[in-house]
């Protein structure tokens, strides 16, 4: 009746009308719910979709589990100190340093569990988990060693283990994931005790005690970790025949 185009008069019933009434609904749902707006006409994603979901996964690695890991990686240089102030062997001191270690035990103890049970599992923690765990037991080692309170080849059995099985671990992934036994948690646990013990000042029958503990923890240790290097070997293998036999099925 005006003479204007339709375009003119209303743009975005224009478009609507060019585009079908599903894309008009979908971006009229858009706009009331505030999300990104669903693929073009043409099959190709909305603009601002991948920002959109980018910002997300960066948003979850701000979860409860991650924060505990990030607390004992800050917990590492705090024990450090706290172990060596006032030369390393004043009981109140070294009480603190046991408190800020068991503060970083329990957390461990913790986060992977939250991490799996809410599905808060990340890149970040995959990564900074174990790191968190090898650097306050490291660190708690090589001040006792140092110390003299821990004899060194110990400290070198324990972590080498320990650094032995992750790179294990790399690189037999391609074959399969070597999962944590109950030798290995046990393993973990008897650690945590043994250098717990060894981190207080005590004396008399505990100070008899800490050895055995941490006797055990040795014990556990080795052959913990030579089930691990059996379970790679095996994996491999399997990995191999498997990977040989498909070969076969597909030039057959």
């Amino acid at each position: 009746m005006t003479g204007v185009p339709a375009s003119a008069a209303g743009g975005s019933s224009g478009a609507h009308g060019a585009r079908g009434p599903a894309a008009a609904a979908d971006d009229a749902r858009s706009e009331v719910s505030g999300s990104a707006p669903g693929p073009d006409s043409d099959g190709r994603p909305a603009r601002g979709g991948k920002i959109a979901a980018a910002a997300v996964n960066q948003a979850s690695v701000w979860n409860v589990a991650n924060l505990l890991t990030m607390l004992r990686l800050v917990l590492v240089p705090g024990f450090v100190a706290l172990m060596l102030a006032n030369g390393g062997y004043d009981p109140a001191w070294r009480s603190l340093a046991w408190a800020a270690f068991a503060v970083a035990m329990i957390t461990d103890l913790f986060d992977g569990h939250l991490a799996r049970t809410y599905d808060l599992v990340t890149d970040f923690g995959k990564i900074a988990d174990p790191i968190a765990d090898k650097a306050i037991m490291g660190a708690a080692l090589i001040c006792l060693s140092a110390l003299g309170d821990l004899p060194w080849w110990v400290t070198a059995v324990i972590l080498g283990r320990e650094l032995g099985i992750t790179l294990l671990r790399f690189l037999v992934i391609r074959y399969g994931v070597i999962p944590a036994s109950r030798g290995g948690k046990l393993k973990t646990l008897t650690q945590g005790v043994a250098v717990g013990m060894y981190v207080l000042a005590l004396t008399g029958w505990l100070a008899t005690l800490r050895f055995w503990v941490m006797a055990v923890a040795v014990v556990l240790t080795v052959v913990t970790g030579l089930d691990y290097v059996r379970q790679a070997i095996v994996l491999r293998r399997q990995g191999i025949a498997e990977h040989a036999a498909a070969l076969e099925e597909k030039e057959a």
